[in-house]
């Protein structure tokens, strides 16, 4: 699984024109599953973004979790995050998972958050055009492949 986490100080998602899921300070992450994805790599990941310490402390340092602030989570699918652009200028995107494997671990993902937080969790509409707003608070952006946890 990869996903890119980012804290925000606000961050919405819509289908249509019609917002699906919004959260205040928190984070976004976007989920891309590929097809040699399991329940191991959701367990990893949940854990180590909800202890992400990337939220500043009363002495203003990157010293707290999202736990810690009691902040929301925005989960949004996107398969583009497997793309492939080593050959010519159209990415490929053959190592992302088909539906009927990402739909299970991307659902068991965003139970696993929400259980982790002790609170729900936003989404989007797996598959679907989604648009995505965010403010992006440092920024602060995070990359993270569970096939590269060293």
């Amino acid at each position: 699984m990869r996903a890119v986490i980012q804290r925000v100080s606000e961050a919405s998602v819509s289908v249509s024109g019609v917002v699906c899921g919004q959260i205040n300070q928190g984070l976004m992450i976007l989920i891309g599953v590929e097809e040699s994805d399991d329940h191991e790599d959701v367990s990893w990941l949940t854990q180590k973004i909800a202890g992400l310490r990337i939220f500043t402390d009363a002495e203003g340092k990157m010293n707290e979790s999202v736990q810690d602030i009691k902040g929301e989570v925005l989960v949004v699918s996107q398969f583009t995050l497997h793309a492939s652009t080593k050959k010519g200028t159209r990415p490929s995107f053959i190592r992302a998972a088909r539906p009927e494997h990402a739909i299970p671990l991307y659902e068991t993902f965003v139970a696993a958050m929400s259980e982790r937080l002790g609170s729900p969790v936003a989404t989007g509409e797996f598959g679907a055009d989604m648009q995505v707003r965010l403010t992006n608070d440092g920024p602060v952006t995070i990359w993270i492949d569970t096939k590269n946890k060293s």
